[in-house]
């Protein structure tokens, strides 16, 4: 059982917040409306509410694929003027504010009080791994096993190389919190890179993205990892909340 004083709200697809007891952390955002018209992070969307909060606000985004940055929040600064922005270099925001930080693969950046990492992707952009308030959370970004089964062999072999060298670069690091795909595109290879993950880094919290609205998928991979001392958690909706 996890305990670091962390509220983690499932927005869609790879986006989260994470709140901690000084800073909101806002990943990946995409998806800006809800069903019900009712903004909140329990409905899977950001509020003006939320963005009023009295804690330090850093927003991430990982790369410019839509279903991972979302221009919206570049608007937030209008009612957070003190936001602060982390964006993968592959995103050109079209806004000139001193407060967007770009990053690379491989840089780190000292940020309101806490450590940003940049490790890279298999796809576009970059991955995060923040150290906050004491806790060390990975988000993944695009980062993945693209198992694709109708590859070519040596596109298969191509992918694992790429992923493997990646997950090799951020071994050596502690994850308390990781946020990573289990996309169900990729049928029965849905679980290739999550698992290899939890193997090889052995987060303490392992949190599923980027399966669209397919949430029976991180059922299937919570059964999967069943022996594993991971505690991997399961999402049945948008603005599902985990207290770790």
């Amino acid at each position: 059982m996890s305990n670091f004083n962390i509220r983690a709200n499932y927005l869609f697809n790879s986006g989260f917040s994470v709140e901690t007891e000084n800073y909101l952390l806002i990943f990946d955002y995409f998806k800006n409306t809800v069903d019900n018209d009712i903004k909140d992070r329990t409905t899977g969307a950001i509020s003006e509410d939320d963005l009023q909060t009295s804690k330090k606000l850093i927003v991430f985004s990982s790369h410019s694929h839509a279903d991972h940055f979302n221009p919206v929040i570049l608007e937030w600064e209008g009612i957070r003027p003190d936001i602060r922005y982390v964006l993968s270099s592959d995103i050109q925001p079209n806004s000139n504010s001193k407060n967007i930080n770009i990053m690379n693969p491989y840089e780190t950046l000292n940020l309101l009080g806490i450590e940003i990492k940049s490790f890279g992707s298999t796809d576009l952009g970059i991955s995060f791994l923040v150290k906050v308030d004491g806790v060390s959370i990975f988000h993944s970004g695009d980062l993945n096993w693209w198992y694709w089964w109708d590859d070519t062999k040596e596109d298969i072999a191509e992918a694992e190389r790429l992923f493997k060298e990646e997950i090799s670069k951020i071994k050596g690091n502690q994850i308390d919190i990781a946020f990573f795909p289990v996309d169900p595109r990729l049928e029965h290879n849905y679980c290739a890179g999550g698992e290899y993950f939890i193997k090889e880094l052995s987060p303490k919290v392992f949190i599923p993205m980027h399966f669209g609205e397919d949430y029976a998928t991180t059922e299937k991979f919570k059964e999967k990892m069943a022996d594993s001392d991971v505690d991997v958690k399961t999402i049945s909706g948008r603005g599902e909340e985990f207290n770790l």
